[in-house]
């Protein structure tokens, strides 16, 4: 299948029209029809729908023309390591990395190390959850991600780096000294204090709807937020509480107004893990940033004793 052509048809269903896309690409437009024709006689259907308004990809056009943008972006990105290579990685790389997680302390560090080992290498970092991963990284947009991990996701994989137990946070005035000094609380104690979560489509919001749920006790949300400075705040005016793992919470809250209690019958617990997409390789500049993470985060599991997967 000519890669060309592959071009050609993206850049007409992007367009929406066979003459718009003929001028952008300055190719004669009877030209580009007949690439249209010869692709449609290679897979012998039609790819396109012609109206007055333009033209619409038919569901096999769509099939196409999703297959053509991973090709097309891997054929580019064979030029680019191949014409780079024996030089040092050079490029964007993306990375999320999940609010409220331990993962999120890395971020100094990682910009710091691959500035230091590569300078050539333009880092964007974001906040992302589970529920726009697959989307974001089979598309090309995110290289990786450090998330909780969700379960499956059709178009990803997940590489578990850790397993971590959950802990309600609290404001240090909402709880007696005999239970701060135990440093553990019932998931039934712990359902007494009103919540303030992240929203729903966060991984960590559903693994502890689902730890009260099963236990048959009804969750009281004070609210959702999504800012780890804004969450601090309300928990210093003692307006609710949160469940985070140990080393986000010791990242977030770092003083003495607040206790981390270990939540018991039953332990809540969620995983860290490696998103990567599971259809193409990494850049070499993504790779490079992989060995990185890979580096630092086990360096962080060793030096806070946090359970390795």
């Amino acid at each position: 299948m000519d890669t060309r052509r592959l071009a050609y048809f993206v850049k007409i269903v992007d367009s929406g029209s066979i003459t718009k896309a003929a001028a952008a690409l300055h190719v004669a437009q009877p030209a580009l029809s007949q690439q249209v024709s010869a692709l449609e006689k290679d897979l012998k259907q039609r790819l396109l729908i012609r109206s007055k308004q333009g033209v619409s990809p038919t569901a096999a056009g769509y099939t196409l023309y999703r297959h053509a943008q991973t090709i097309l972006r891997l054929v580019e990105q064979a030029r680019s390591d191949v014409s780079a290579s024996g030089a040092a990685p050079s490029g964007r790389v993306s990375i999320a990395i999940a609010p409220y997680s331990m993962a999120s302390t890395l971020t100094p560090r990682i910009m710091s190390e691959v500035s230091r080992r590569y300078p050539d290498i333009v880092l964007h970092l974001t906040e992302i959850y589970g529920g726009v991963l697959s989307d974001a990284i089979r598309n090309g947009r995110l290289d990786m991600a450090l998330i909780y991990e969700p379960g499956p996701i059709r178009g990803v994989q997940f590489t578990t780096l850790s397993i971590e137990e959950l802990y309600l946070v609290a404001n240090a005035k909402r709880v007696s000294a005999a239970v701060a000094e135990s440093g553990m609380t019932t998931l039934q104690e712990a359902a007494s204090f009103g919540m303030i979560l992240p929203e729903q489509n966060h991984t960590l919001r559903q693994i502890v709807e689902e730890g009260f749920k099963d236990k048959g006790l009804e969750l009281q949300l004070v609210g959702e937020v999504e800012s780890s400075p804004t969450l601090r705040q309300l928990l210093r005016a003692d307006l609710g509480a949160t469940i985070l793992p140990r080393s986000a919470a010791e990242s977030l809250f770092d003083d003495e107004d607040f206790v981390f209690l270990r939540i018991t019958d039953p332990t809540l617990s969620c995983k860290i893990a490696l998103c990567t997409p599971d259809h193409e390789p990494l850049s070499e500049a993504a790779s490079a940033v992989l060995r990185i993470l890979n580096e630092m985060f086990h360096e962080m599991l060793t030096e806070n004793g946090v359970q390795n997967a």
